[in-house]
């Protein structure tokens, strides 16, 4: 709900406050100066990892850590800041990649983590001087987190891990990664355990450089490892727990996801409006069209409708609650918009739209991923429906 104070006259979201919207502006101003004029190079080359240094600097990298550990001490609607305004930067990869550092490997270090791995990893992915992956998608297991085959073996006092992860996003660049694996394979949901695996580590290789339908601007890699041994210093919570920790990790991870698929989808819906305004058809502006301007119309309601299911999910997950229906919503139906979105924007520009030079045409590339991982539609209509009885 969009509102405006009368005493101050601010008109915004009530979930955000002046205080985002200073953070707002900031983040928007980095990049415009510092993204948009490299999107075009980054989809050709992946984006540096100076930029996500320049971002340590600047305190955008941990912006709801707290500042014993580097962060600012923020909120998590700080988060959702960062995640929309860097999806108006217009590169996909670069969102994917930051996000699965700061919103998918640091938040479950703090939430599970012992004092010394908090020392350890999280004021460095702070300042941007490591970046980090999260490996659960195997070759043979992906929505199906259960069906993991990545091992995990006690042995000469710490762990032999042997198996391989697909689909890392980071993975030609990581200091470290969060690893599942499956330390005892009679247990069920109760046989997984996560470390944090130094990619330096002996064993570790990274196998091949995966070549995508879009978010080209991010490195994607296969992962193997071999006899890579870790002393107990790099479990993560307990021995054992590894799935209810990473089911924990990706209720966040699929909220906001949401939030910057959706803003993304908006990004193409800003830039659509601009051709339709520009671009003539039959003597006037072809947004003067009745057929265009109702498909304007349908996006935008979609999208607002989209945006306030992710902005009431937000509130209540960060009054403390855990609200996994309505994160499987959140994901569910923004990611869909931003798919339907994005091909309506390749449809008004015609055969523009399918030229790379349209932004329009890497949104609709980039934009299908999120349908897909960190569940797939299926497994949140799944979820939905059992939250229900059934």
């Amino acid at each position: 709900m969009t509102v405006t104070n009368p005493a101050t006259g601010r008109t915004g979201h009530v979930v955000f406050t002046e205080e985002h919207d200073a953070l707002r502006a900031s983040i928007r101003a980095f990049v415009q100066r510092e993204i948009v004029p490299h999107v075009g190079e980054w989809e050709e080359k992946t984006f540096p990892d100076s930029i996500v240094r320049r971002m340590g600097e600047l305190g955008f990298l941990g912006l709801s850590v707290p500042e014993q550990y580097g962060g600012q001490g923020g909120d998590y609607f700080c988060n959702l800041v960062l995640a929309e305004e860097i999806a108006k930067g217009g590169s996909g990869g670069f969102l994917m990649g930051l996000s699965v550092h700061t919103d998918m490997v640091i938040p479950p270090i703090l939430e599970f983590g012992t004092e010394e791995q908090k020392r350890r990893w999280v004021p460095p992915g702070v300042a941007g001087e490591q970046i980090y992956s999260l490996g659960i998608t195997e070759p043979d297991a992906g929505s199906d987190v259960a069906g993991i085959r990545t091992r995990a073996v006690r042995q000469d006092g710490g762990w032999l891990i042997n198996g391989s992860k697909t689909f890392i996003t980071n993975g030609h660049r990581n200091s470290m990664i969060l690893l599942v694996t499956k330390t005892d394979p009679g247990a069920g949901h109760h046989g997984f355990t996560l470390f944090l695996v130094p990619m330096d580590s002996p064993g570790v290789v990274r196998a091949k450089k995966l070549r995508k339908m879009g978010m080209h601007a991010s490195d994607t890699a296969l992962l193997s490892f071999t006899d890579v041994w870790v002393d107990d210093s790099a479990v993560l919570g307990t021995v054992g727990k590894g799935f209810e920790q990473i089911m924990w990790e990706l209720q966040a991870e699929r909220l906001i996801g949401a939030a910057g698929c959706l803003a993304y989808g908006q990004y193409a819906f800003d830039k659509t409006c601009g051709y339709a305004s520009e671009r003539h058809t039959f003597g006037r502006p072809l947004g003067q069209h009745q057929a265009i301007r109702h498909k304007f119309a349908d996006m935008a309601t979609k999208l607002a409708a989209a945006r306030a299911l992710i902005y009431q999910t937000a509130r209540a997950y960060a009054a403390g609650e855990y609200p996994v229906r309505e994160i499987s919503m959140s994901k569910l139906y923004a990611t869909q918009v931003a798919w339907e979105v994005a091909d309506q924007c390749v449809q008004i520009h015609g055969g523009a739209g399918y030229m790379d030079e349209y932004d329009v045409s890497r949104v609709l590339r980039d934009v299908r991923l999120y349908r897909i991982g960190a569940g797939a539609d299926e497994i949140m209509l799944d979820v939905i429906g059992k939250s229900y009885g059934f």
